[in-house]
């Protein structure tokens, strides 16, 4: 019986489809690879680049996006990032089907890219005592923990991401340039708009690894943080459904129900996030 349940499944199994699954799991893994590695190469004890300094974060994660489109592409798209699938599906330019399943390969991407840097720097763990640097190597930490301020940095920084894109997407380049376009993009975000959360602008490169935080045998570790672990998933979601509704909106004339309740909603976060501040 149970070989003919797995019979089943294998026979049943859409290849196309799985296909894309493992290109995104594959893309966010890089990414994690590239950006997390120099993460680590500059927080971590003992190591030669330790102190490099933050001009070296936005290059590497732009490339690190640049690679990992360069690389899966053609096989899924290179979303590696729940904010584009779900800012692509909204305006219709993806299908809502499939949207489960990237978010899923993404998160196990992002995970596994994780586990792979700190096997990489296995030595040098123990050598560093500071948990927020260790920490900051899996996942996002913001330079002023003020919820409502960071939650509107993240939103602005994956509505500049989505819009961009967008306008990437509206123009023609010679074959193999738009990763590269891309990755220009993510360094501009995070040289402009990183220093406030360090510009997650991603859900699942900061949900994998902070799982990978919380459960790898990491001495003196500290708290993975998951009080604030909502931020960089919720913001960069809300943002980057508000950047491709709002690119749809002022160029293709296109004013659905979804624009006006991502408008409203945007606009609550930033007056609340001014008004937070006003209080204190």
């Amino acid at each position: 019986m149970v070989f003919n349940l797995l019979y089943w499944l294998i026979s049943n199994i859409n290849v196309q489809l799985m296909t894309e699954y493992i290109g995104e799991f594959i893309g966010t893994m890089i990414l994690i690879l590239f950006g997390g590695g120099v993460v680590a190469s500059l927080n971590l004890k003992k190591s030669h680049a330790e102190g490099g300094g933050w001009v070296n974060i936005p290059l590497a994660w732009g490339l690190a996006v640049a690679f990992a489109v360069f690389a899966v592409g053609n096989i899924s798209g290179a979303h590696i990032n729940p904010a584009v699938t779900l800012g692509f599906a909204i305006v219709g330019e993806f299908e809502w089907t499939k949207v489960p399943g990237y978010i899923l390969a993404q998160v196990i991407g992002a995970f596994t890219g994780g586990v792979f840097v700190w096997i990489h720097y296995y030595p040098h763990w123990d050598k560093t005592e500071d948990v927020s640097a260790k920490l900051s190597i899996f996942s996002t930490i913001p330079a002023i923990r003020s919820f409502p301020n960071n939650l509107v940095s993240e939103v602005i920084g994956t509505f500049l991401l989505m819009f961009g894109l967008s306008f990437i997407g509206a123009n023609k380049f010679a074959d193999g340039l738009n990763p590269l376009v891309i990755g220009v993009l993510i360094t501009a975000i995070g040289f402009s708009f990183g220093g406030t959360t360090g510009f997650a602008i991603n859900p699942a490169r900061d949900l994998g690894p902070r799982i990978a935080h919380f459960l790898l045998p990491i001495k003196g570790k500290g708290s993975s943080d998951w009080a604030y672990s909502w931020i960089p998933i919720v913001g960069p979601l809300i943002g980057g459904m508000y950047g491709t509704l709002f690119y749809q909106a002022v160029f293709k004339g296109n004013l659905g129900i979804a624009f006006w309740i991502l408008s409203i909603i945007c606009t609550a976060i930033l007056l609340y996030s001014i008004t937070f501040n006003k209080k204190k």
